[in-house]
């Protein structure tokens, strides 16, 4: 794989981080989607996440369970638009909120752009900043993970 077919860009403030991700990769939209969408496939596949608990779709509420850690992350699934894009949210703005936004492009080329951005805010994240984790390694391997498997697919 080539390196620069996966992009990692981060910014941050005294009350705010975001973090991006961008891969190109070999395959459909729908398929990428295929993937983000299935809740108990999900660790098959992406190293980043033990497991994730209910259904990927509007409205609802997820667990997903990560290596490492025994904290259980709660967003809610919004603005979905299949094979497109879809936000998950968790936490209080202005305490602390985290959104984590998809965006999926096709292009004319055959590839598929992958677009996962973070942001995390409130005034809890001012005091915390420091603890998180080096999040570069983390959205590469989810990014890296995906396109490996969705290649993998598109080839099979």
């Amino acid at each position: 794989m080539k390196t620069e077919e996966i992009e990692f860009s981060q910014a941050k403030d005294s009350f705010s981080m975001k973090c991006r991700v961008e891969a190109k990769i070999h395959t459909k939209a729908e398929v990428i989607w295929a993937l983000l969408t299935d809740a108990k496939g999900f660790s098959h596949w992406n190293s980043t996440v033990s497991s994730i608990d209910g259904h990927i779709r509007e409205g609802e509420r997820i667990r997903i369970h990560v290596p490492g850690t025994r904290r259980t992350f709660t967003p809610r699934i919004s603005d979905v638009e299949v094979n497109k894009h879809m936000t998950w949210s968790d936490g209080i703005a202005p305490i602390f909120k985290g959104i984590r936004t998809f965006e999926i492009r096709q292009c004319d080329t055959g590839l598929t752009e992958f677009i996962m951005e973070e942001k995390f805010s409130g005034f809890v994240f001012a005091i915390i900043k420091n603890r998180l984790p080096d999040f570069k390694p983390i959205f590469e391997t989810y990014a890296r993970d995906l396109k490996n498997e969705a290649e993998r697919i598109a080839s099979s």
